[in-house]
């Protein structure tokens, strides 16, 4: 670890979510990054130290202009078709924000944030309520549907607030909800970006840890799964991955 993120990265006890007890190191993850996104989702400020704030990665995550730059168009590579049904895990409120209507697709949602869900729900069957289908509060590795469900699994700008072993168990559960031959897209952070550690900081400061897991590693888990990489995006923070199991 670099002088620079000894100094900034906090002693927050993150440091147990490498321990072997996946289950309750998850369970610790999950509620921390559930607490940071109600609080953002809500439009609650975030104290940050000073030499935080004055970063230039800060301060477009504040203006609003670092989303477009990192995160991952999902239906570059896996644009949702014609009355297929999508979950979207860890969705965020992205039934308002993607173009669910012009897809014609249906929309399957679970999330973690509270927050997130009531707006969804909320919001979500006045834009559309044929193809809104509700969404679960529940975390990715409990998802709340029959096996066999969805043509597409979509997880994007989340993988890497987890340890991999807990990954593991998601690649596990994804493929029970698909159907055969059904495709799942999601983004891992590339720990070799320039980007990557400014916005590593950042994200530690705002609540949620983050782990640089070699794509290596992250590649050989998607193996372990029996599942096979069809295409991939490189992007400024994330890799952008398309298997099909």
């Amino acid at each position: 670890m670099t002088k620079k993120r000894d100094s900034l990265f906090p002693d927050n006890g993150f440091g147990s979510l490498m321990r072997p007890d996946a289950g309750e190191s998850a369970q610790k993850a999950i509620a921390q990054v559930a607490k940071r996104f109600d609080k953002q989702y809500k439009g609650e400020g975030f104290a940050l130290p000073p030499e935080v704030e004055a970063m230039p990665i800060f301060r477009e995550w504040t203006a609003g202009t670092l989303s477009a730059r990192v995160n991952s168009s999902f239906w570059d590579i896996a644009k949702p078709q014609k009355n297929q049904r999508c979950l979207d895990i860890g969705c965020g409120v992205s039934f308002l924000i993607y173009p669910w209507r012009e897809w014609e697709a249906y929309f399957y949602g679970q999330e973690i944030s509270a927050v997130a869900r009531d707006a969804l729900n909320s919001r979500g069957p006045q834009l559309n309520s044929k193809l809104f289908k509700g969404v679960e509060l529940a975390p990715a590795h409990q998802l709340q549907y029959t096996a066999s469900q969805f043509d597409l699994a979509i997880a994007t700008g989340w993988s890497c607030y987890y340890p991999l072993d807990y990954w593991n168990i998601i690649l596990a559960e994804v493929k029970r909800v698909l159907k055969p031959g059904g495709l799942f897209v999601f983004d891992i952070l590339d720990p070799e970006k320039p980007l990557v550690e400014d916005w590593a900081i950042l994200e530690t400061y705002l609540g949620t840890e983050v782990f640089l897991e070699p794509i290596t590693a992250w590649e050989t888990a998607i193996k372990a799964a029996n599942a096979k990489i069809v295409s991939r995006r490189s992007g400024e923070l994330f890799e952008l991955y398309k298997v099909q199991f």
